[in-house]
């Protein structure tokens, strides 16, 4: 076997699509896992157990249901209710419902990290609920877990090949379809692997310097 750089040249424009849809995925399923985290975390401090057992419940289940069997059924059972939408926007809803469960536990434990006396001074100089979360507490917690909600990020990153399953044509399906038409495997395969760690390990330079800059 011998190395083919024209192969790999040959690939690039397949890289390149591949490489945009991965960075939407990413994006956008991120958005979706951190929003909604944070939505199932409040709803956990609810004071009335009618709230926090069918959240509790739903999370759990869907945290320990595998990915895969999510994109499934959102792309093909859904459809035989009535309920279609396109691979795509399927994909990033599925990764980011499925990641939100664990951005939730992510929040919690930033809430909690928040010392008691925060939560006395915000009594004290009586500001109304939304104001105590909005401005004191919630501020605090998030610039906790910045590092842990990071890590999910380039956990999710590592999953985006999943959806090649519901016919996304994210990095690793663009590989396949050029591997497919061409015969040759190697090259597409070896460049995708290559980008994943270089993404992977620019996300978590990222990463350590807005930490750095949320500490100082």
């Amino acid at each position: 076997m011998t190395w083919d750089w024209g192969a790999v040249a040959d690939f690039m424009p397949y890289f390149w699509d591949g490489l945009w849809v991965t960075l939407q995925i990413l994006v956008f399923g991120s958005l979706i896992s951190f929003a909604l985290g944070l939505v199932w975390a409040l709803l956990m401090r609810a004071p009335t157990r009618w709230v926090t057992w069918p959240v509790g419940g739903v999370t759990e289940f869907i945290r320990n249901t595998p990915l895969l069997v999510q994109l499934f059924f959102l792309f093909y059972v859904l459809p035989e209710w009535g309920i279609t939408f396109s691979a795509m926007t399927t994909g990033v809803f599925a990764i980011g419902l499925h990641y939100s469960t664990y951005t939730m536990q992510v929040y919690r434990a930033g809430i909690e990290a928040v010392p008691v006396g925060q939560w006395e001074a915000a009594t004290a100089l009586n500001l109304p609920l939304r104001r105590t979360w909005t401005v004191v507490i919630l501020p605090q917690a998030v610039r906790r877990v910045v590092p842990a909600l990071g890590n999910y990020v380039i956990s999710m990153l590592k999953d985006t090949p999943l959806l090649m399953a519901i016919t996304v044509l994210e990095m690793l399906g663009q590989a396949r379809l050029f591997a497919q038409q061409n015969f040759q495997f190697t090259e597409p395969l070896t460049v995708i692997g290559v980008a994943f760690i270089v993404i992977s390990y620019l996300a978590s330079l990222a990463l350590r310097a807005l930490e750095r800059r949320l500490v100082h």
